[in-house]
């Protein structure tokens, strides 16, 4: 059996620093870590032009990446997460975040290659960090769903509460209540709902037979798997009714 390699002197400071910055926000036990890249320029300018530069990193492929992109070390935490770059340090609670996912698929690649990603949240001094999945990135296909789901398990309860009290959630431009979900200026009732689903990267629902397309993509709605769980719930829950 092959002994682990030693941490470099460098290596051992930024695991007490991360170590310490989850301690003072209590993000509990560390489950995971992962190498992840940081999209650097967008960061300030917030989850829109994040997601118009995806495609252009897609269109240039890997010269351009080295210009807005720096590797990151991605800590995964009971209820949290921090994303050490550059010297810096970011923590990120899931009951605190709002996640929007992005994903584009190259022009021209078969879809047999995969899809890049971006993952943008906002941490505990409300920065915004981007996270950035390249297709071959294996490592990202665990830590991008393990996010969305951390976040999800972690707001699940807060936001049903809401629910049942009558108060309305918006996610985007859908919006959500105990007893319909709408977008804009129409609703629908949640019995009528036969079925909410991601199709070709939108939000669809089917009412009566017929698909009504409620966004033009899901990057458009914040912590997506909470809003999936919460639509099912409640369209479950009216059709036991």
């Amino acid at each position: 059996m092959t002994a682990p390699t030693p941490r470099t002197r460098g290596e051992e400071l930024l695991l007490a620093r991360i170590s310490a910055a989850a301690g003072r926000a209590h993000l509990g036990r560390r489950l995971a870590t992962y190498t992840a890249t940081v999209l650097r320029g967008p960061a300030q300018g917030g989850p829109v032009r994040a997601i118009r530069l995806l495609p252009a990193l897609a269109r240039y492929g890997r010269s351009s990446a080295p210009k807005v992109c720096a590797n990151a070390r991605l800590d995964l935490y009971e209820s949290g997460m921090t994303v050490a770059v550059k010297g810096r340090i970011h923590v990120v609670r899931y009951d605190a975040t709002a996640v929007f996912q992005n994903s584009a698929r190259p022009r021209g690649i078969s879809a047999l290659v995969g899809t890049s990603c971006t993952y943008t949240l906002t941490d505990v001094e409300r920065k915004r960090i981007v996270l950035y999945r390249r297709p071959e990135d294996g490592e990202a296909a665990k830590w991008g769903p393990a996010i969305q789901r951390a976040i999800a398990h972690a707001q699940l309860p807060r936001a049903w509460a809401a629910l049942r009290k009558g108060e309305h959630l918006a996610f985007g431009d859908i919006w959500l209540t105990a007893e319909k979900v709408g977008w804009g200026e129409f609703s629908v009732p949640w019995p009528q709902v036969q079925q909410l689903a991601m199709k070709n990267g939108a939000i669809t629902l089917t009412i009566h037979g017929k698909h009504h397309t409620l966004t033009p993509t899901g990057s458009k709605i914040p912590n997506l798997y909470l809003f999936s769980a919460l639509a099912e719930r409640l369209r479950t829950e009216a059709l036991q009714e």
